[in-house]
């Protein structure tokens, strides 16, 4: 059964209105909304063919961290973690960049999956928590 639905894109903070067309729950096409007055039916590369990822059966659904013998390894194999294993992880391997090389070292890079609450968080853990203001995201192309 096929449908359609309007939504705002969620890969900047531009705003553009999207039109989805979905079959079968997966997302087939997407169109930008013509009277939308910030993107007039235009779609950045992102907004036309940054979809795929919705639907994708090999898209992850829990942490994973190297490990060998049970601990963190750049050299160990993927391993599922629970998420406090992986963030505090994180966390760790922050704090130990931040001492060793500042904070400016921890220059915020982000997926092209982000969305803008993503981008959002992210930018504002790196201000007020790393602090530091050097900062990249998705919204970029």
């Amino acid at each position: 059964m096929a449908k359609t639905g309007k939504v705002i894109c969620p890969y900047c903070g531009t705003g553009c209105q999207v039109e989805l067309h979905v079959e079968n729950n997966v997302i087939r096409s997407a169109l930008g909304v013509q009277d939308n007055p910030v993107n007039q039916g235009n779609l950045c590369l992102k907004g036309f063919y940054g979809w795929d990822y919705v639907g994708a059966p090999d898209r992850l659904t829990k942490p994973l961290i190297r490990k060998k013998d049970g601990v963190f390894s750049k050299d160990g194999d993927f391993e599922e973690a629970s998420w406090d294993e992986a963030l505090d992880l994180v966390v760790s391997k922050m704090k130990e960049v931040k001492e060793k090389y500042g904070p400016d070292a921890l220059v915020g890079n982000y997926s092209a999956r982000c969305t803008l609450e993503d981008n959002y968080v992210a930018q504002k853990v790196m201000r007020a928590v790393i602090g530091t203001n050097n900062v990249d995201h998705c919204a970029r192309i």
